[in-house]
This record gives C-alpha cells, structure tokens and sequence, in this order.
C-alpha cells in the first residue's frame, strides 16, 4: 500500500496534467478548517456553513476553472503553466489572512507580492506544494470532527431546573429593564482594592431615584458568556467541562439570545420581550432569537464578523421603543460594552497602574450613559422595575485580562474579577424576597419570586458560589474561587 500511494504521488506530481478543482479545494479547504478550527463556537450555525462553503470553496473552484480556460487562449504555452499556481499561492494567502486578523488591505496587498513571487520561484514544484497543502488538510481535521462531535453531543441536562418556576405567574406586572454594563464591579469593590476609585456621586444619583444598592454582589462565572448564560439559564453549569483550547463557554450565545428559561417566563406571563445590544457580540453565530424584538437584524452581520463591527445607539433604539408602547408589559434586556475591562492579551498591556486609569475613564463614560438611560426610562415609566447589573468585574489590579487564568491567590484580585455591580429600583418594596441576594445566578430566581410574590421559589436558589478555568499555576480544570460566604477559597471542581 506505501508503494502505491508512493507511485501515485510521483505520478501526480510529475505529469503534465491541469488540476483546477484540486488547485482551488487546496487554498480554500485548510483556511476554511483552520478558521472553523479557531473560532468553532462563533460559526456553528447551517447559514455560516454554507456561506463558507459557498466562498472559500465553491466559488474559488469556479474561477480556477474559467481562468484556466480563459488564460489557455490568451497566454502563450510558455506562461500557461504559471496560472494555477498563481491563483493557488494568492488566494490561500488572502484567506488565511482573512481567518486569522479579518479583512486588512495592506495584508492582502503584501500577501499578494509575497504570492506572486513564490508562484513564479516555484511554478516547477506547485505540485508537490499541493501534495503538502492536503496533508496540512488532514492533519487539520481531527479536531475538526471533535469539534463537530462536541456540538452534536452537546448536553443541556445542566440547564433542568429544579422545581416548576418556569410556570410562575406574576401577580405584579411593570414593564422591566435589565440593564447590563459590561464590566462593571460592585460600588463596595470600587472604594477599595485596586480600584480604589470614588464614585459617590453616581451612586447618590441612584439612591436619590429610589435605586437599592447592593453591596457584595458578584457574578458567578469570568467572562461575558459564562457569567450570562448561567444568569438567564438560572443554573450553574461550571464551564460544562470546557477543553483546553476553547475560550469561550460553549453554546453561550444560544442560552443568552436564544432558548432560556428568563425569556420563556416573561412570554408566559404576556411580556414582549426585547433584545436592545449595542454590540453584535451576542448574535455571531447566529443564533435562533427568543426575544419578540432585536435592534441588530441578522443579516446585517458579515459572516466573518467578529463582534465589534457593528455599533448601535441604545439610547436611541429605548427611546423608539418608549415613545411606540405596546399594550403589554415589556421586558427589555439591554446590554452596553462600558466600562468593559482591562486590556485583553498580554502584549497590549499598557502595565497595571496605566490600564487602571484607562478603566476609570471608561467607568466615568458608562456612569454617564447610565444616568441618561435611567432618566430616559423614568420620564416615559413611572412604575419601572430598573435592574443595573454587571456580568463581571473589570480586572483591574492585573496587566491583561486573561491574567485570570493563572492561579490567583490575592483577595482583591480574586473579587477584581468576580465583583459586579447590581442596583434595582423596585415599583413596591421588596418585602425582603431580595435579602439572599448575592450572586447572577440567583437573579432571575429572586426578580420572579417578587413579581409573583410567592417565595417558595426562593427555596431553591443555586448556590453563591464563584468559578474560574485556570491554565497555568494549577492543573488545568475548573477551581471554586469563592465561597457562599464571599471567601477566596481554592477548590477543584
């Protein structure tokens, strides 16, 4: 067998045969693995599928062939074997820079020189590079296929609640605003700590509009997806046993935007529901939407986006929405990109002290917002139930974000990254549904608790503890970074 493939490759390589269908699948097929590879969980839906497919292969096999055919008439014999490897050579660069940094004309222009001149250089061997751009294929696939195994045998069993508070009814009935800053610790964390930041006159501006403050209150999860889909899902799911190469927690997107037991509640008890993002961050794999209304359409998306591309007015797109009611009650979950948090990656670190200053400036901006979002709201709804919650904490105190994910032993660290902001400004008084209230997770449990005002689903709350995925200073795995009592611990889940 060996001899064989042996033989057949020298045959390949050293005949005098075309191949433009071969020439094209081998530029396009390893990007295209290569960025699913990378970025599985932002691309896993039919509609990406085939629009991958439709560009980075059917439509490359397409011009391979009517170019080979066009230049076979036009170019001298001479010249005619340099068209494939041409084309080869310029568009597996345009697409690996494509599926790496995204669209850069300065790229593609210096990838094309660079194409162009490897093409002329190496016209004779294009065969054998061929040859090595399959094996580049298959050596891509197997985490391909265990990409694709973990998606079919995805398990949402973790999601399953443990009583019947999906079928809650609301006795109290106000229009509600979950209104979601990213980023943003609690006011008790920002006094001290790394933070050590003043931010008394926002806060009086909250108390002097009937907002609670609640000190101590923390997300349960790191991350924008991790700290949401266990909020909306009102479970925890402790990363849902995450593998060493994925950095996002797997099918957040669906839980948020799509399929949740939140949403699902509010349409029970005649809400219409609406999606108000300022980022598209939370629809890039193009999830199956829940909510009634979202204020960024599908198909504005690029199917290479990445998040950040798209940019909406939320004050604009809430003011629509109040001056056009419905005659139902309304649930608006509306999530801004501010303050956000420290520098991601290591090498844009401007260095702790500097990323803390820039933080603190974000954090001005987004108290502003805020002030305007909840005046907004209060002029056209005087009976609104405001929630202000984060989804995390800033990460100030560290160099880059994903610093997290080594061992952190240091107290204010630790709450750097899990402590959040929640403020609620409630239509009547709480009537103490809201005294256990500590952590994302138990949100929703307590908000439905009081709308019905019925505490027996206070009986099941998750509990208000705090998780991280570390990678170096520890085996890799999921540790418990606080306890229910607000204690740094550091427990192997």
């Amino acid at each position: 067998m060996p001899n064989k493939l042996r033989e057949r490759l020298v045959e390949f390589t050293t005949n005098e045969k075309q191949y433009p269908i071969l020439s094209a699948l081998g530029a396009g097929l390893y990007p295209l693995i290569y960025y699913y590879n990378n970025n599985f969980s932002l691309v896993n839906s039919w509609g990406q599928f085939v629009q991958f497919v439709l560009w980075f292969l059917v439509v490359p096999i397409a011009v391979f062939q009517i170019a080979l055919l066009f230049f076979k008439r036009v170019l001298p014999q001479r010249f005619y074997g340099y068209v494939l490897p041409v084309l080869n050579f310029v568009l597996f660069g345009w697409l690996m820079i494509l599926s790496t940094y995204g669209v850069g004309k300065k790229r593609y222009f210096l990838v094309t020189v660079v194409a162009l001149g490897l093409a002329f250089l190496l016209q004779k061997h294009f065969k054998k590079i061929l040859v090595i751009q399959f094996i580049l294929i298959l050596l891509a696939v197997p985490k391909l296929i265990a990409n694709i195994q973990r998606d079919v045998s995805y398990d949402k069993t973790w999601m399953n609640l443990s009583d019947n508070i999906e079928e809650v009814k609301f006795t109290r009935k106000p229009n509600v605003y979950v209104i979601q800053p990213d980023g943003y610790p609690n006011f008790e964390e920002l006094k001290r700590g790394y933070y050590n930041f003043d931010n008394s006159q926002f806060e009086g501006f909250l108390q002097d509009n009937g907002f609670t403050l609640y000190e101590g209150f923390r997300s349960n999860y790191f991350s924008t997806l991790s700290s949401n889909s266990s909020m909306f899902a009102m479970k925890h799911h402790y990363y849902n046993n995450p593998p060493k190469d994925e950095n996002e927690f797997y099918n957040a997107r669906d839980i948020i935007v799509g399929q949740n037991a939140v949403v699902s509640v509010f349409k029970n008890n005649g809400y219409n529901t609406s999606l108000l993002l300022e980022k598209s961050y939370l629809l890039l794999n193009k999830p199956e939407l829940q909510y009634d209304f979202c204020n960024i359409a599908q198909d504005e998306l690029s199917f290479l986006a990445r998040g950040f591309e798209i940019t909406k007015d939320l004050k604009a797109d809430l003011e629509n929405a109040l001056q056009n009611p419905t005659n139902e009650p309304n649930f608006y979950f509306i999530e801004k990109i501010a303050p956000g948090h420290i520098t991601t990656y290591k090498n844009r670190s401007l260095g702790k002290e500097q990323e803390r200053l820039n933080y603190l400036e974000k954090l001005k901006s987004a108290n502003d917002w805020l002030k305007e979002m909840v005046q907004l709201i209060q002029t056209h709804d005087d009976n609104a139930l405001i929630l202000i919650v984060a989804d995390h904490g800033g990460f100030v105190g560290m160099d880059y974000t994903l610093e997290c994910k080594e061992k952190q032993t240091n107290r204010d660290l630790i709450y750097s990254i899990f402590s959040t902001a929640l403020a609620v400004k409630w239509p009547e008084n709480p009537m103490n549904y809201d005294k256990d209230l500590k952590t994302n997770v138990n949100l929703f449990r307590v908000l439905f608790s009081y709308l019905s005002e019925n505490s027996k689903y206070l009986e099941n709350l998750e509990s208000d503890t705090s998780f991280v995925v570390l990678k170096e200073g520890a085996p890799f795995g999921v540790y418990q970074y606080i306890d229910e009592d607000g204690e740094p611990v550091f427990i192997k889940k």
